[in-house]
């Protein structure tokens, strides 16, 4: 009985002690950031000016999924991903070819490519949202919920 009791005193004593791999894969976490492939960085935006070249609703070879522009720019031909919904739903983005637009984004290399990811195009005086400020498209309706709270704050005003 003495030595069952002597078990758990020493059990109940180890469970107090906090796992030393634990605590170092916390640490470890907090001071390095792994950056993937589609990870998206506010901080690293850019913004882009160019003439629509080519609208592509579905991506051609070797691309990523989703929507794409190609923009004729100052430094070049860049392929800008719209992601999924842009090009969907009735705040979709209305954009042609031979058309100005500027977009905001990050550039990324994916697949072996550079990759615009486009979170902002201003399309003439109008600007549409189409990614979050982390990097994801935003449905129809997300955009839809947006203009609809933009109205409500404006209507405050």
């Amino acid at each position: 009985m003495i030595r069952l009791f002597a078990g758990f005193c020493a059990l109940a004593l180890l469970s107090l002690i906090p796992p030393l791999s634990r605590v170092q894969a916390q640490t470890a976490g907090v001071a390095t950031r792994h950056e993937g492939p589609f990870s998206y960085d506010v901080t690293k935006e850019i913004t882009l000016t160019g003439t629509v070249t080519s609208v592509l609703t579905k991506p051609s070879m070797g691309m990523i999924m989703g929507s794409h522009i190609l923009l004729s720019t100052s430094s070049g031909t860049v392929d800008a991903s719209l992601g999924r919904f842009a090009l969907l739903g009735k705040d979709a983005l209305p954009v042609a070819a031979e058309q100005q637009v500027q977009v905001t984004g990050v550039m990324k290399t994916l697949k072996g490519q550079q990759v615009f990811l486009t979170r902002i195009v201003k399309v003439d005086a109008q600007v549409y949202t189409i990614r979050n400020k982390h990097g994801f498209a935003l449905s129809p309706q997300a955009r839809e919920r947006l203009s609809q709270l933009a109205g409500q704050k404006g209507e405050q005003l």
